[in-house]
């Protein structure tokens, strides 16, 4: 729930994976400079009179600082510039972020429909450097659409571009990948997986010069002790308070017979005692349908039917509407935003009092609130008797199992290498895109790789596509990989022989239930179910002996049963055959490593909606999937076969 989730931005360069792959470090590439980085406490400043390019970041689970985008920091510049101790709402430059707002005070950002805050900071580059220039580098993600990377491995990058390096050698930052310039393609030296970069020209990054002072603590207002009465000092004093009354309300659950009066509220009152009162909807006590009405209450009253007054530490969403004298009843007045709440009933992170308190601080600040749960997915259908499933027609069976892996010992590598290629006696003067040295001399892989029969020098042609590569680099490239009797070109993909995967042990059930698809209201649903348990890992994963876990098994998949579904149905138990369909790696949504993850075939695991992004209505999903099956060598024509 934190972070940028599903907006641009969102973590990050895949986490690496352990072990190192066979790779051949390009000579005299050391790593580049990435100018001038000036980290500091609070907002941080540059030297005096040096101009420097300032790049807001905010900090990923992974612990990486991650940029905003060029437009988000000359936003919130504009903002310290006009008032340090403001608040910044990102959502007025970027509307797919507006539930996020910068405290410029406490240096974090916050999310306001979960509440999850994330330390930002202010970092400081030179004005020749990618970020000054409004130079971007950006990978393609598997949803096929483009993620920056982080900003020192940008400037890297860009540097190394600039002085017309044929590639770079990422280890240098903790990445175990290489950058080709020549084909604009980022590798996995462990796994020689490839995917393609761009650069791209955007908004030059502000420009600053001249010491900037630090951000001050909380504000406290004058010197006699009296709060400020202005807005902002009202929001920051209330959320200071709500932190405090979390804490006391934690100790007292803690320590029951040591409850101490809080003087959080003690004093003057933050605000003034209005007509209005907070009513909870239908006389609840968790907080649904909750509504503060233009007239807050006093720090001395409490929440009517139970509901406890502090909450955690969050920002108003600001708005163009002012409050009105709105009357107790919990009716919610026309034109009045909804601000969706999670976890109301406790049972999550996020503090049940989140919803007063967020009612409060908007109330602040003049603006009406009604805040309503957030819809949640509908991840599985009504219960199924055992009576009511049934075979999928047209489907043998309703389960698969697959094993350990059984490698083929009757094909050496030179053999599966000598198999799919012609030699070529005169190359092209072009690069091979595996060692990034010319064709027309001796491969990359001279001197670490050798081989008897297959000297350096000699080049390929595959047969169907017609790229050529030193006979060497594919022999690298397929000890490298899962040794399964296959090749893929690196340059387009093309397979040549049946391409198995890593998938571990486990079992595929497949069966239709009564129930209908959102968008296939006339069809009945198929559902499949894998299930895979934690195991060791073989010679072909990542670690081998290591042991890997498994998480969220057994796992719900539905398709419609109509002609189409069916027929992704059948191909995805070849895959599953083909133990394609899961591999061991890192995980991108918890970022564990050594785990079972999905392999490039996306399955919808959301029955009844679409909020997550994995469920229906989808009407391209069939048509994606059935791609995603080609591109792993599962096609029509292997049911035929």
């Amino acid at each position: 729930g934190g972070g940028f989730g599903g907006a641009p931005g969102e973590p990050c360069i895949p986490v690496p994976g352990h072990g190192a792959g066979l790779s051949c470090r390009p000579p005299g590439m050391a790593r580049q400079g990435s100018g001038a980085m000036l980290a500091s406490g609070g907002l941080g400043f540059p030297p005096q009179n040096l101009a420097r390019v300032v790049v807001w970041e905010w900090l990923n689970e992974h612990g990486r600082w991650r940029p905003y985008s060029a437009a988000v920091c000359h936003h919130i510049e504009n903002v310290l510039k006009e008032d340090a101790r403001g608040s910044v709402v990102l959502g007025q430059v970027d509307v797919q972020l507006a539930p996020y707002v910068i405290d410029l005070q406490s240096m974090h950002q916050f999310r306001q429909d979960t509440g999850t805050m994330r330390p930002v900071r202010r970092n400081f580059y030179d004005p020749s450097s990618a970020p000054g220039k409004g130079i971007v580098w950006e990978w393609e993600n598997d949803n096929s659409s483009w993620t920056p990377y982080d900003m020192d491995i940008c400037i890297t990058i860009q540097n190394a571009y600039e002085k017309q390096h044929p590639w770079l050698d990422l280890s240098s930052l903790g990445f175990c990948y290489l950058i080709y310039f020549s084909s604009m393609s980022q590798m996995n030296r462990q796994t020689q997986r490839k995917r393609r970069l761009r650069r791209r020209m955007d908004l030059a990054y502000p420009l600053t010069m001249g010491s900037i002072p630090k951000s001050q603590s909380w504000p406290v207002g004058t010197s006699t002790g009296t709060p400020c009465s202005c807005p902002q000092c009202l929001l920051v004093n209330s959320t200071r308070a709500a932190s405090n009354a979390i804490l006391a309300s934690q100790r007292r659950k803690l320590y029951p017979g040591a409850v101490r009066q809080s003087s959080t509220f003690a004093g003057t009152a933050l605000w003034p005692v209005g007509t209005g009162t907070v009513a909870v909807a239908g006389g609840t006590t968790k907080g649904e349908g909750l509504r503060v009405p233009g007239g807050a209450f006093a720090p001395s009253q409490s929440v009517p039917g139970g509901v406890p007054l502090p909450g955690l530490n969050n920002l108003n969403r600001p708005g163009t509407q002012r409050g009105a004298g709105l009357g107790t009843r919990a009716t919610v007045p026309p034109g009045v935003p909804a601000l969706p709440v999670k976890n109301l009933n406790g049972t999550g992170p996020i503090h049940p009092a989140l919803a007063g308190m967020t009612g409060i601080l908007m109330c602040a600040a003049g603006l009406p609130v009604c805040l309503t749960r957030a819809p949640k997915p509908i991840l599985h259908p009504p219960p199924v008797s055992k009576s009511d499933i049934k075979p999928v027609p047209g489907v043998n069976g309703i389960c698969r199992k697959t094993k350990k892996k059984h490698l083929k010992k009757s094909k050496t590598p030179e053999d599966v290498v000598r198999r799919y290629i012609q030699k070529v006696k005169n190359p092209p003067d072009e690069d091979c895109t595996i060692c990034m040295e010319r064709l027309v001399t001796s491969s990359g892989y001279e001197g670490i790789l050798s081989h008897r029969g297959i000297k350096p020098e000699l080049v390929g042609k595959l047969g169907k596509c017609g790229h050529m590569y030193h006979l060497l680099c594919l022999l690298a490239m397929y000890n490298n990989g899962n040794k399964d009797g296959s090749l893929q070109c690196p340059t387009c993909k093309a397979i040549y022989g049946e391409k198995t995967g890593t998938q571990p042990p486990g079992k595929m059930e497949f069966h239709l239930i009564p129930h209908s698809l959102p968008g296939y209201t006339d069809s009945k649903t198929i559902r499949i179910v894998y299930d895979i348990p934690t195991g060791i890992q073989g010679p072909e994963h990542p670690n081998p002996g290591k042991k890997f876990t498994a998480r969220g098994f057994p796992r719900h998949c539905y398709l419609p049963d109509n002609e189409k579904g069916r027929k992704v149905l059948k191909l995805l138990i070849v895959a599953w055959d083909r133990r394609l369909i899961f591999t061991i790696g890192t995980s991108n949504t918890t970022g564990e490593s050594d785990t079972v993850v999905w392999n490039e075939i996306h399955h919808k695991t959301e029955f009844g909606s679409n909020l997550t992004g994995h469920g229906y209505p989808d009407p391209n999903y069939l048509d994606n999937v059935l791609a995603e099956l080609l591109a792993q060598g599962v096609s029509e024509a292997t049911l035929k076969n």
